[in-house]
């Protein structure tokens, strides 16, 4: 392995290096998506792996090819998320010593993750870059090997291991949808995919904020920055060699919104009955924002990781039931008179909506100061529900509004 391009016989070498240390996740048609979308769906479940994404494999098969003197010496790598544990785990499996340099807010529980896989963890600076380049100078100045999160041969190759298994278990395939963070989760199954089938489409996904690699290909000028759910492909800075690469390989680059990454998480639950993380679910976001582009198409996705903050993902659960109607926050004009609130919650007895919370705003509010703000969060069976009860409060002479997360 040189610092050229990896060859499709490079991740031939990497998928034989890995084999028994990385688990061959399902990769599994899902008949509920696919029905929605109008589409054969494949996932392939990386969240499945050890440390719940793919980064093992690039990161396996970079420790593998250390000399024993580079091994003996010890790696280090600046990551707060799926490659810092990827190269923690299997630095220990090999007992290679890891250092991992970490920006100083990154959240306690992922710190402890890190070392319990027994990886020496440096907090340093504020963003990411400030940890990656204090990682460069301790690289240099402790004689340590950097194990770069995307723009290394060694680490494409590894996951370029990906496409084999996919197209192996589904060779009907015609689309693979991939995340793009970095760049290189979708270089290396691009290689291997284009070396099976050339024919085949190959479509990034970058969240809305983060369209750096769109940017750099298209020559545009969107804003990045914000604070994307997909926080694992919040790359500002893509790799050189995997640009290259993409540009080469890659069919298109869309951008995916907020509301869809939210959407293919809560749907993943519900449905697949699976944790992914934003990144994770961003292929299966693009297919549920624009479905008519992969109408009638085979389409491979890959829920490449499942590292999610436990209270965030009940939150983004309880949105998603906002979204679809199951959830509601009204706001109800009424007299500040006995009886006015029994009168209410009457109506949504009758209606069959169970009231979850309420609060009174008499004070700050722009009604008569006779009147009274009632705002009440309530969950229906459907949508309908809900409607059918906001018409009967109308009839009943209450002005109804309702809060939107739009």
């Amino acid at each position: 392995m040189t610092d050229a391009r990896p060859t499709f016989a490079d991740i031939e070498a990497a998928a034989n290096r890995v084999r028994g240390a990385v688990i061959q996740t399902p990769m599994l048609m899902s008949r509920t998506l696919s029905a929605i979308i109008v589409a054969e769906v494949w996932l392939k479940f990386e969240n499945l792996q050890f440390t719940a994404a793919y980064k093992e494999r690039g990161a396996l098969n970079k420790l593998l090819q250390l000399s024993n003197e580079e091994q003996r010496r010890g790696v280090i790598a600046a990551s707060a998320g799926n490659h810092a544990q990827a190269v923690a785990y299997h630095g220990a499996r090999l007992g290679i010593p890891v250092t991992i340099v970490m920006p100083e807010p990154t959240p306690t529980i992922k710190v402890v993750q890190t070392e319990g896989h027994g990886a020496s963890v440096i907090l340093h600076g504020r963003v990411f870059d400030d940890a990656y380049t204090h990682a460069r100078v301790l690289e240099k100045e402790r004689g340590l090997t950097f194990v770069h999160p995307f723009d290394d041969p060694a680490i494409v190759a590894g996951t370029g291991t990906l496409a084999l298994e996919m197209l192996a278990a589904a060779p009907e395939l015609d689309t693979l949808v991939v995340p793009i963070g970095g760049g290189g989760l979708i270089s290396g199954i691009a290689i291997a995919a284009k070396t099976i089938k050339p024919d085949i489409e190959i479509v990034g996904v970058e969240a809305e904020m983060f369209p750096a690699m769109k940017n750099i290909l298209e020559g545009k000028e969107l804003v990045i920055g914000g604070d994307t759910l997909a926080e694992g492909i919040a790359v500002k800075h893509p790799g050189q060699l995997t640009r290259a690469i993409i540009a080469d390989l890659v069919d298109r680059i869309d951008l995916v919104p907020e509301a869809a990454i939210e959407h293919a998480v809560a749907l993943l639950v519900a449905i697949e009955k699976t944790v992914v993380e934003g990144a994770g679910a961003a292929g299966l976001a693009a297919l549920l924002a624009e479905p008519e582009k992969y109408r009638g198409r085979k389409v491979g996705t890959v829920l490449c990781g499942g590292n999610i903050d436990t209270h965030l993902l009940a939150n983004v659960l309880v949105r998603e039931l906002v979204r679809c109607g199951r959830i509601a926050r009204l706001k109800i004009a009424a007299e500040d008179r006995p009886g006015a609130l029994a009168s209410i919650t009457a109506i949504f007895h009758e209606c069959g909506v169970n009231i979850i919370e309420t609060n009174h705003h008499r004070v700050f509010t722009a009604l008569p100061a006779k009147d009274t703000m009632i705002e009440v969060e309530c969950e229906a069976r459907d949508a309908e529900a809900v409607a059918r009860l906001i018409a009967r409060l109308e009839k009943a002479g209450f002005k109804v509004e309702r809060n939107s997360l739009e």
